[in-house]
């Protein structure tokens, strides 16, 4: 099984200090609708404190949470492919404090420190492979129960 990371304490000392002169703190009251599937993927955040449930739309009435996430974890990645569009929606589980990166900028910062680049979606891209094999685990760990959901 891949091993989980941290986007901060996943990147080199100076990459991570000049992609942190993007972020901007902010924060999500419990229960607040970050982002819903489908929306425009302009920005992203990593957690620093408090918990957010990503959740996919399986039917009109019923949304299934695929994963939790805590203090460290990247909460979105659909900025850095196209469509550009949310594959999950994300809402505050708790209390939510965060760093926020305006997308357009992190790419341009990326364009002119090609370090940052490969070091940022190497590190996006470990973390996508932990969270599918996460997920594909809780399917299978469902389908064996004979449940259709998650």
């Amino acid at each position: 099984m891949t091993k989980a990371i941290k986007l901060l304490t996943a990147l080199p000392p100076p990459q991570r200090q000049s992609l942190m002169t993007l972020a901007h703190e902010v924060s999500f009251p419990e229960d607040t609708r970050i982002f819903e599937a489908g929306g425009r993927a302009d920005r992203f955040w990593v957690i620093r404190s408090g918990a957010v449930s990503l959740s996919q739309q399986v039917n009109s009435l019923q949304r299934v949470t695929v994963a939790s996430l805590g203090a460290g974890d990247l909460l979105g990645w659909s900025w850095l492919f196209p469509p550009h569009e949310w594959d999950f929606g994300a809402e505050a589980f708790s209390p939510v404090r965060a760093y926020e990166f305006d997308a357009a900028a992190v790419l341009r910062l990326c364009e002119e420190d090609t370090q940052l680049g490969l070091s940022l979606v190497r590190s996006v891209a470990e973390i996508l492979a932990h969270r599918l094999e996460t997920t594909r685990g809780k399917l299978m760990e469902h389908a064996s129960r004979g449940r259709s959901t998650l």
